[in-house]
Parts: structure tokens; sequence; C-alpha cells
């Protein structure tokens, strides 16, 4: 029965490994989904593998949506529920929000991988954007098959995280590693919206593809 709700997971991890610099998610990739589904209709609930308050990876100020973002949900991002404590009924759709925080943070949760599998084989829809899909990596079906395997996806690249210079901070590629667990990822130009849709798996490349992951993620729903 579907319910007219949807999650969006934030990560909880603000060190960018040993850089001394801090990290978190990027804000216009939970803005962009978000927009899509409220104005769709959609309840969201935020929540965020610790809970609590979750750190930024940035964020532009010129972008409406992302104003908009924090402005109407910044009550509930403040107090972000953990993922432990979600109910994977409630949900139509989980969509996991990008930022680097997610590379540390994403892959070790064992109640985010839950919850996606739940969510998924009950019918509903998984989508990731960026980086968010580092949370897909550890996620295996109740057979014991990875959820990328033998799926079309696009994250984040390993010519992007080279540009970033990010590439030796990381804890792993993302790109190989989905590739590794049987994925089929297909890349775009850097920085250039992306969007696979494979059934009820959407995944997005880069921060330029957030809103098509939400506009996606709606047209999976319908279908």
């Amino acid at each position: 029965m579907a319910t007219k709700k949807i999650a969006i997971v934030l990560t909880s991890h603000e060190k960018l490994g040993d850089t001394g610099r801090t990290t978190g998610y990027y804000v216009g990739e939970a803005a962009h989904p978000w927009a899509e589904f409220v104005d769709a209709g959609y309840a969201v609930d935020l929540l965020s593998i610790d809970g609590g308050n979750p750190p930024r990876d940035g964020e532009d100020k010129d972008d409406a949506v992302q104003r908009r973002f924090l402005a109407e949900a910044g009550d509930e991002l403040a107090k972000t529920r953990p993922v432990r404590d979600a109910d994977p009924a409630a949900y139509d759709a989980v969509v996991l929000a990008g930022g680097h925080g997610t590379m540390w943070d994403f892959p070790g949760s064992g109640e985010l991988a839950t919850l996606l599998r739940e969510v998924y084989e009950s019918g509903g829809v998984v989508g990731a954007v960026c980086h968010g899909p580092a949370g897909l990596v550890n996620v295996k079906l109740s057979d014991g098959t990875p959820l990328v395997a033998g799926r079309r996806v696009s994250a984040f690249t390993n010519a992007e995280e080279d540009a970033v210079g990010l590439t030796s901070v990381v804890p792993f590629a993302l790109q190989t590693r989905l590739e590794e667990l049987g994925a089929h990822h297909e890349s775009g130009p850097n920085w250039k919206p992306k969007v696979i849709r494979d059934g009820r798996l959407v995944t997005g490349q880069n921060p330029a593809s957030a809103a098509g992951v939400g506009q996606e993620v709606l047209t999976a729903l319908r279908g």
C-alpha cells in the first residue's frame, strides 16, 4: 500500500579523511529531490545515520531551491531521525543524498542496508545521487545478490574524483566498487546531469543530477 511518504537519508560523517577539512552532505543533493517530492504531494522524512543535525559539505546560496529547503525543512534538519529508528513500511521510496561524508558512514551502516533492502523488496523505489550510491555497495537482497548486480547505475565518477583531488582521500573509488559488484556504470561528462533509472533503482552522477533523480523516482513510483 502506498504511503505517499519518502525518506531522504543524509550522512553524519564530518571528517574528510586525514585532510583536516570537514565534509558532510551536499545541500543541493537533498534540496532538489526534496522539492520535487514535496511539490508532487509527498511527505518527506529527513533521516541521517546517527540522527541529529547532520554536517554539511557545501551549499549554493544562489540556488533558490536550496534556500527554500533550508528555510522550510530547517527545523527537521536540526533533529533528523537516525536510520535505525526508521520503519521501512512507512516509505514508498528512500533516496540517498550525496556529499563526501557518505563514503565513510553509508557503506558501514547495517541499518541503512536493511532499510534499503526492505523498501526495495516491498516494491518501493531506491534512489541515490553523486556519492549517495556509496550506501548501495553493501546492500544485498534476500537471496544474497548485491542490489546493484547487473543493474545500470550512475554515480560520482573516477574522473570527477580525480578532478576534485580526492582520489587518494576517499576510502574507495565509488565507480570502481560498483563495477566490481557487477553494476553497469554509465558515465556522462564531468559535472553534467546524468540520471539512470533501471526499474525501481534510480541513480545520478553528480550534484547537477539531483533534480533529475527526484523526477525519475517519481516516474518509477507512478510506474
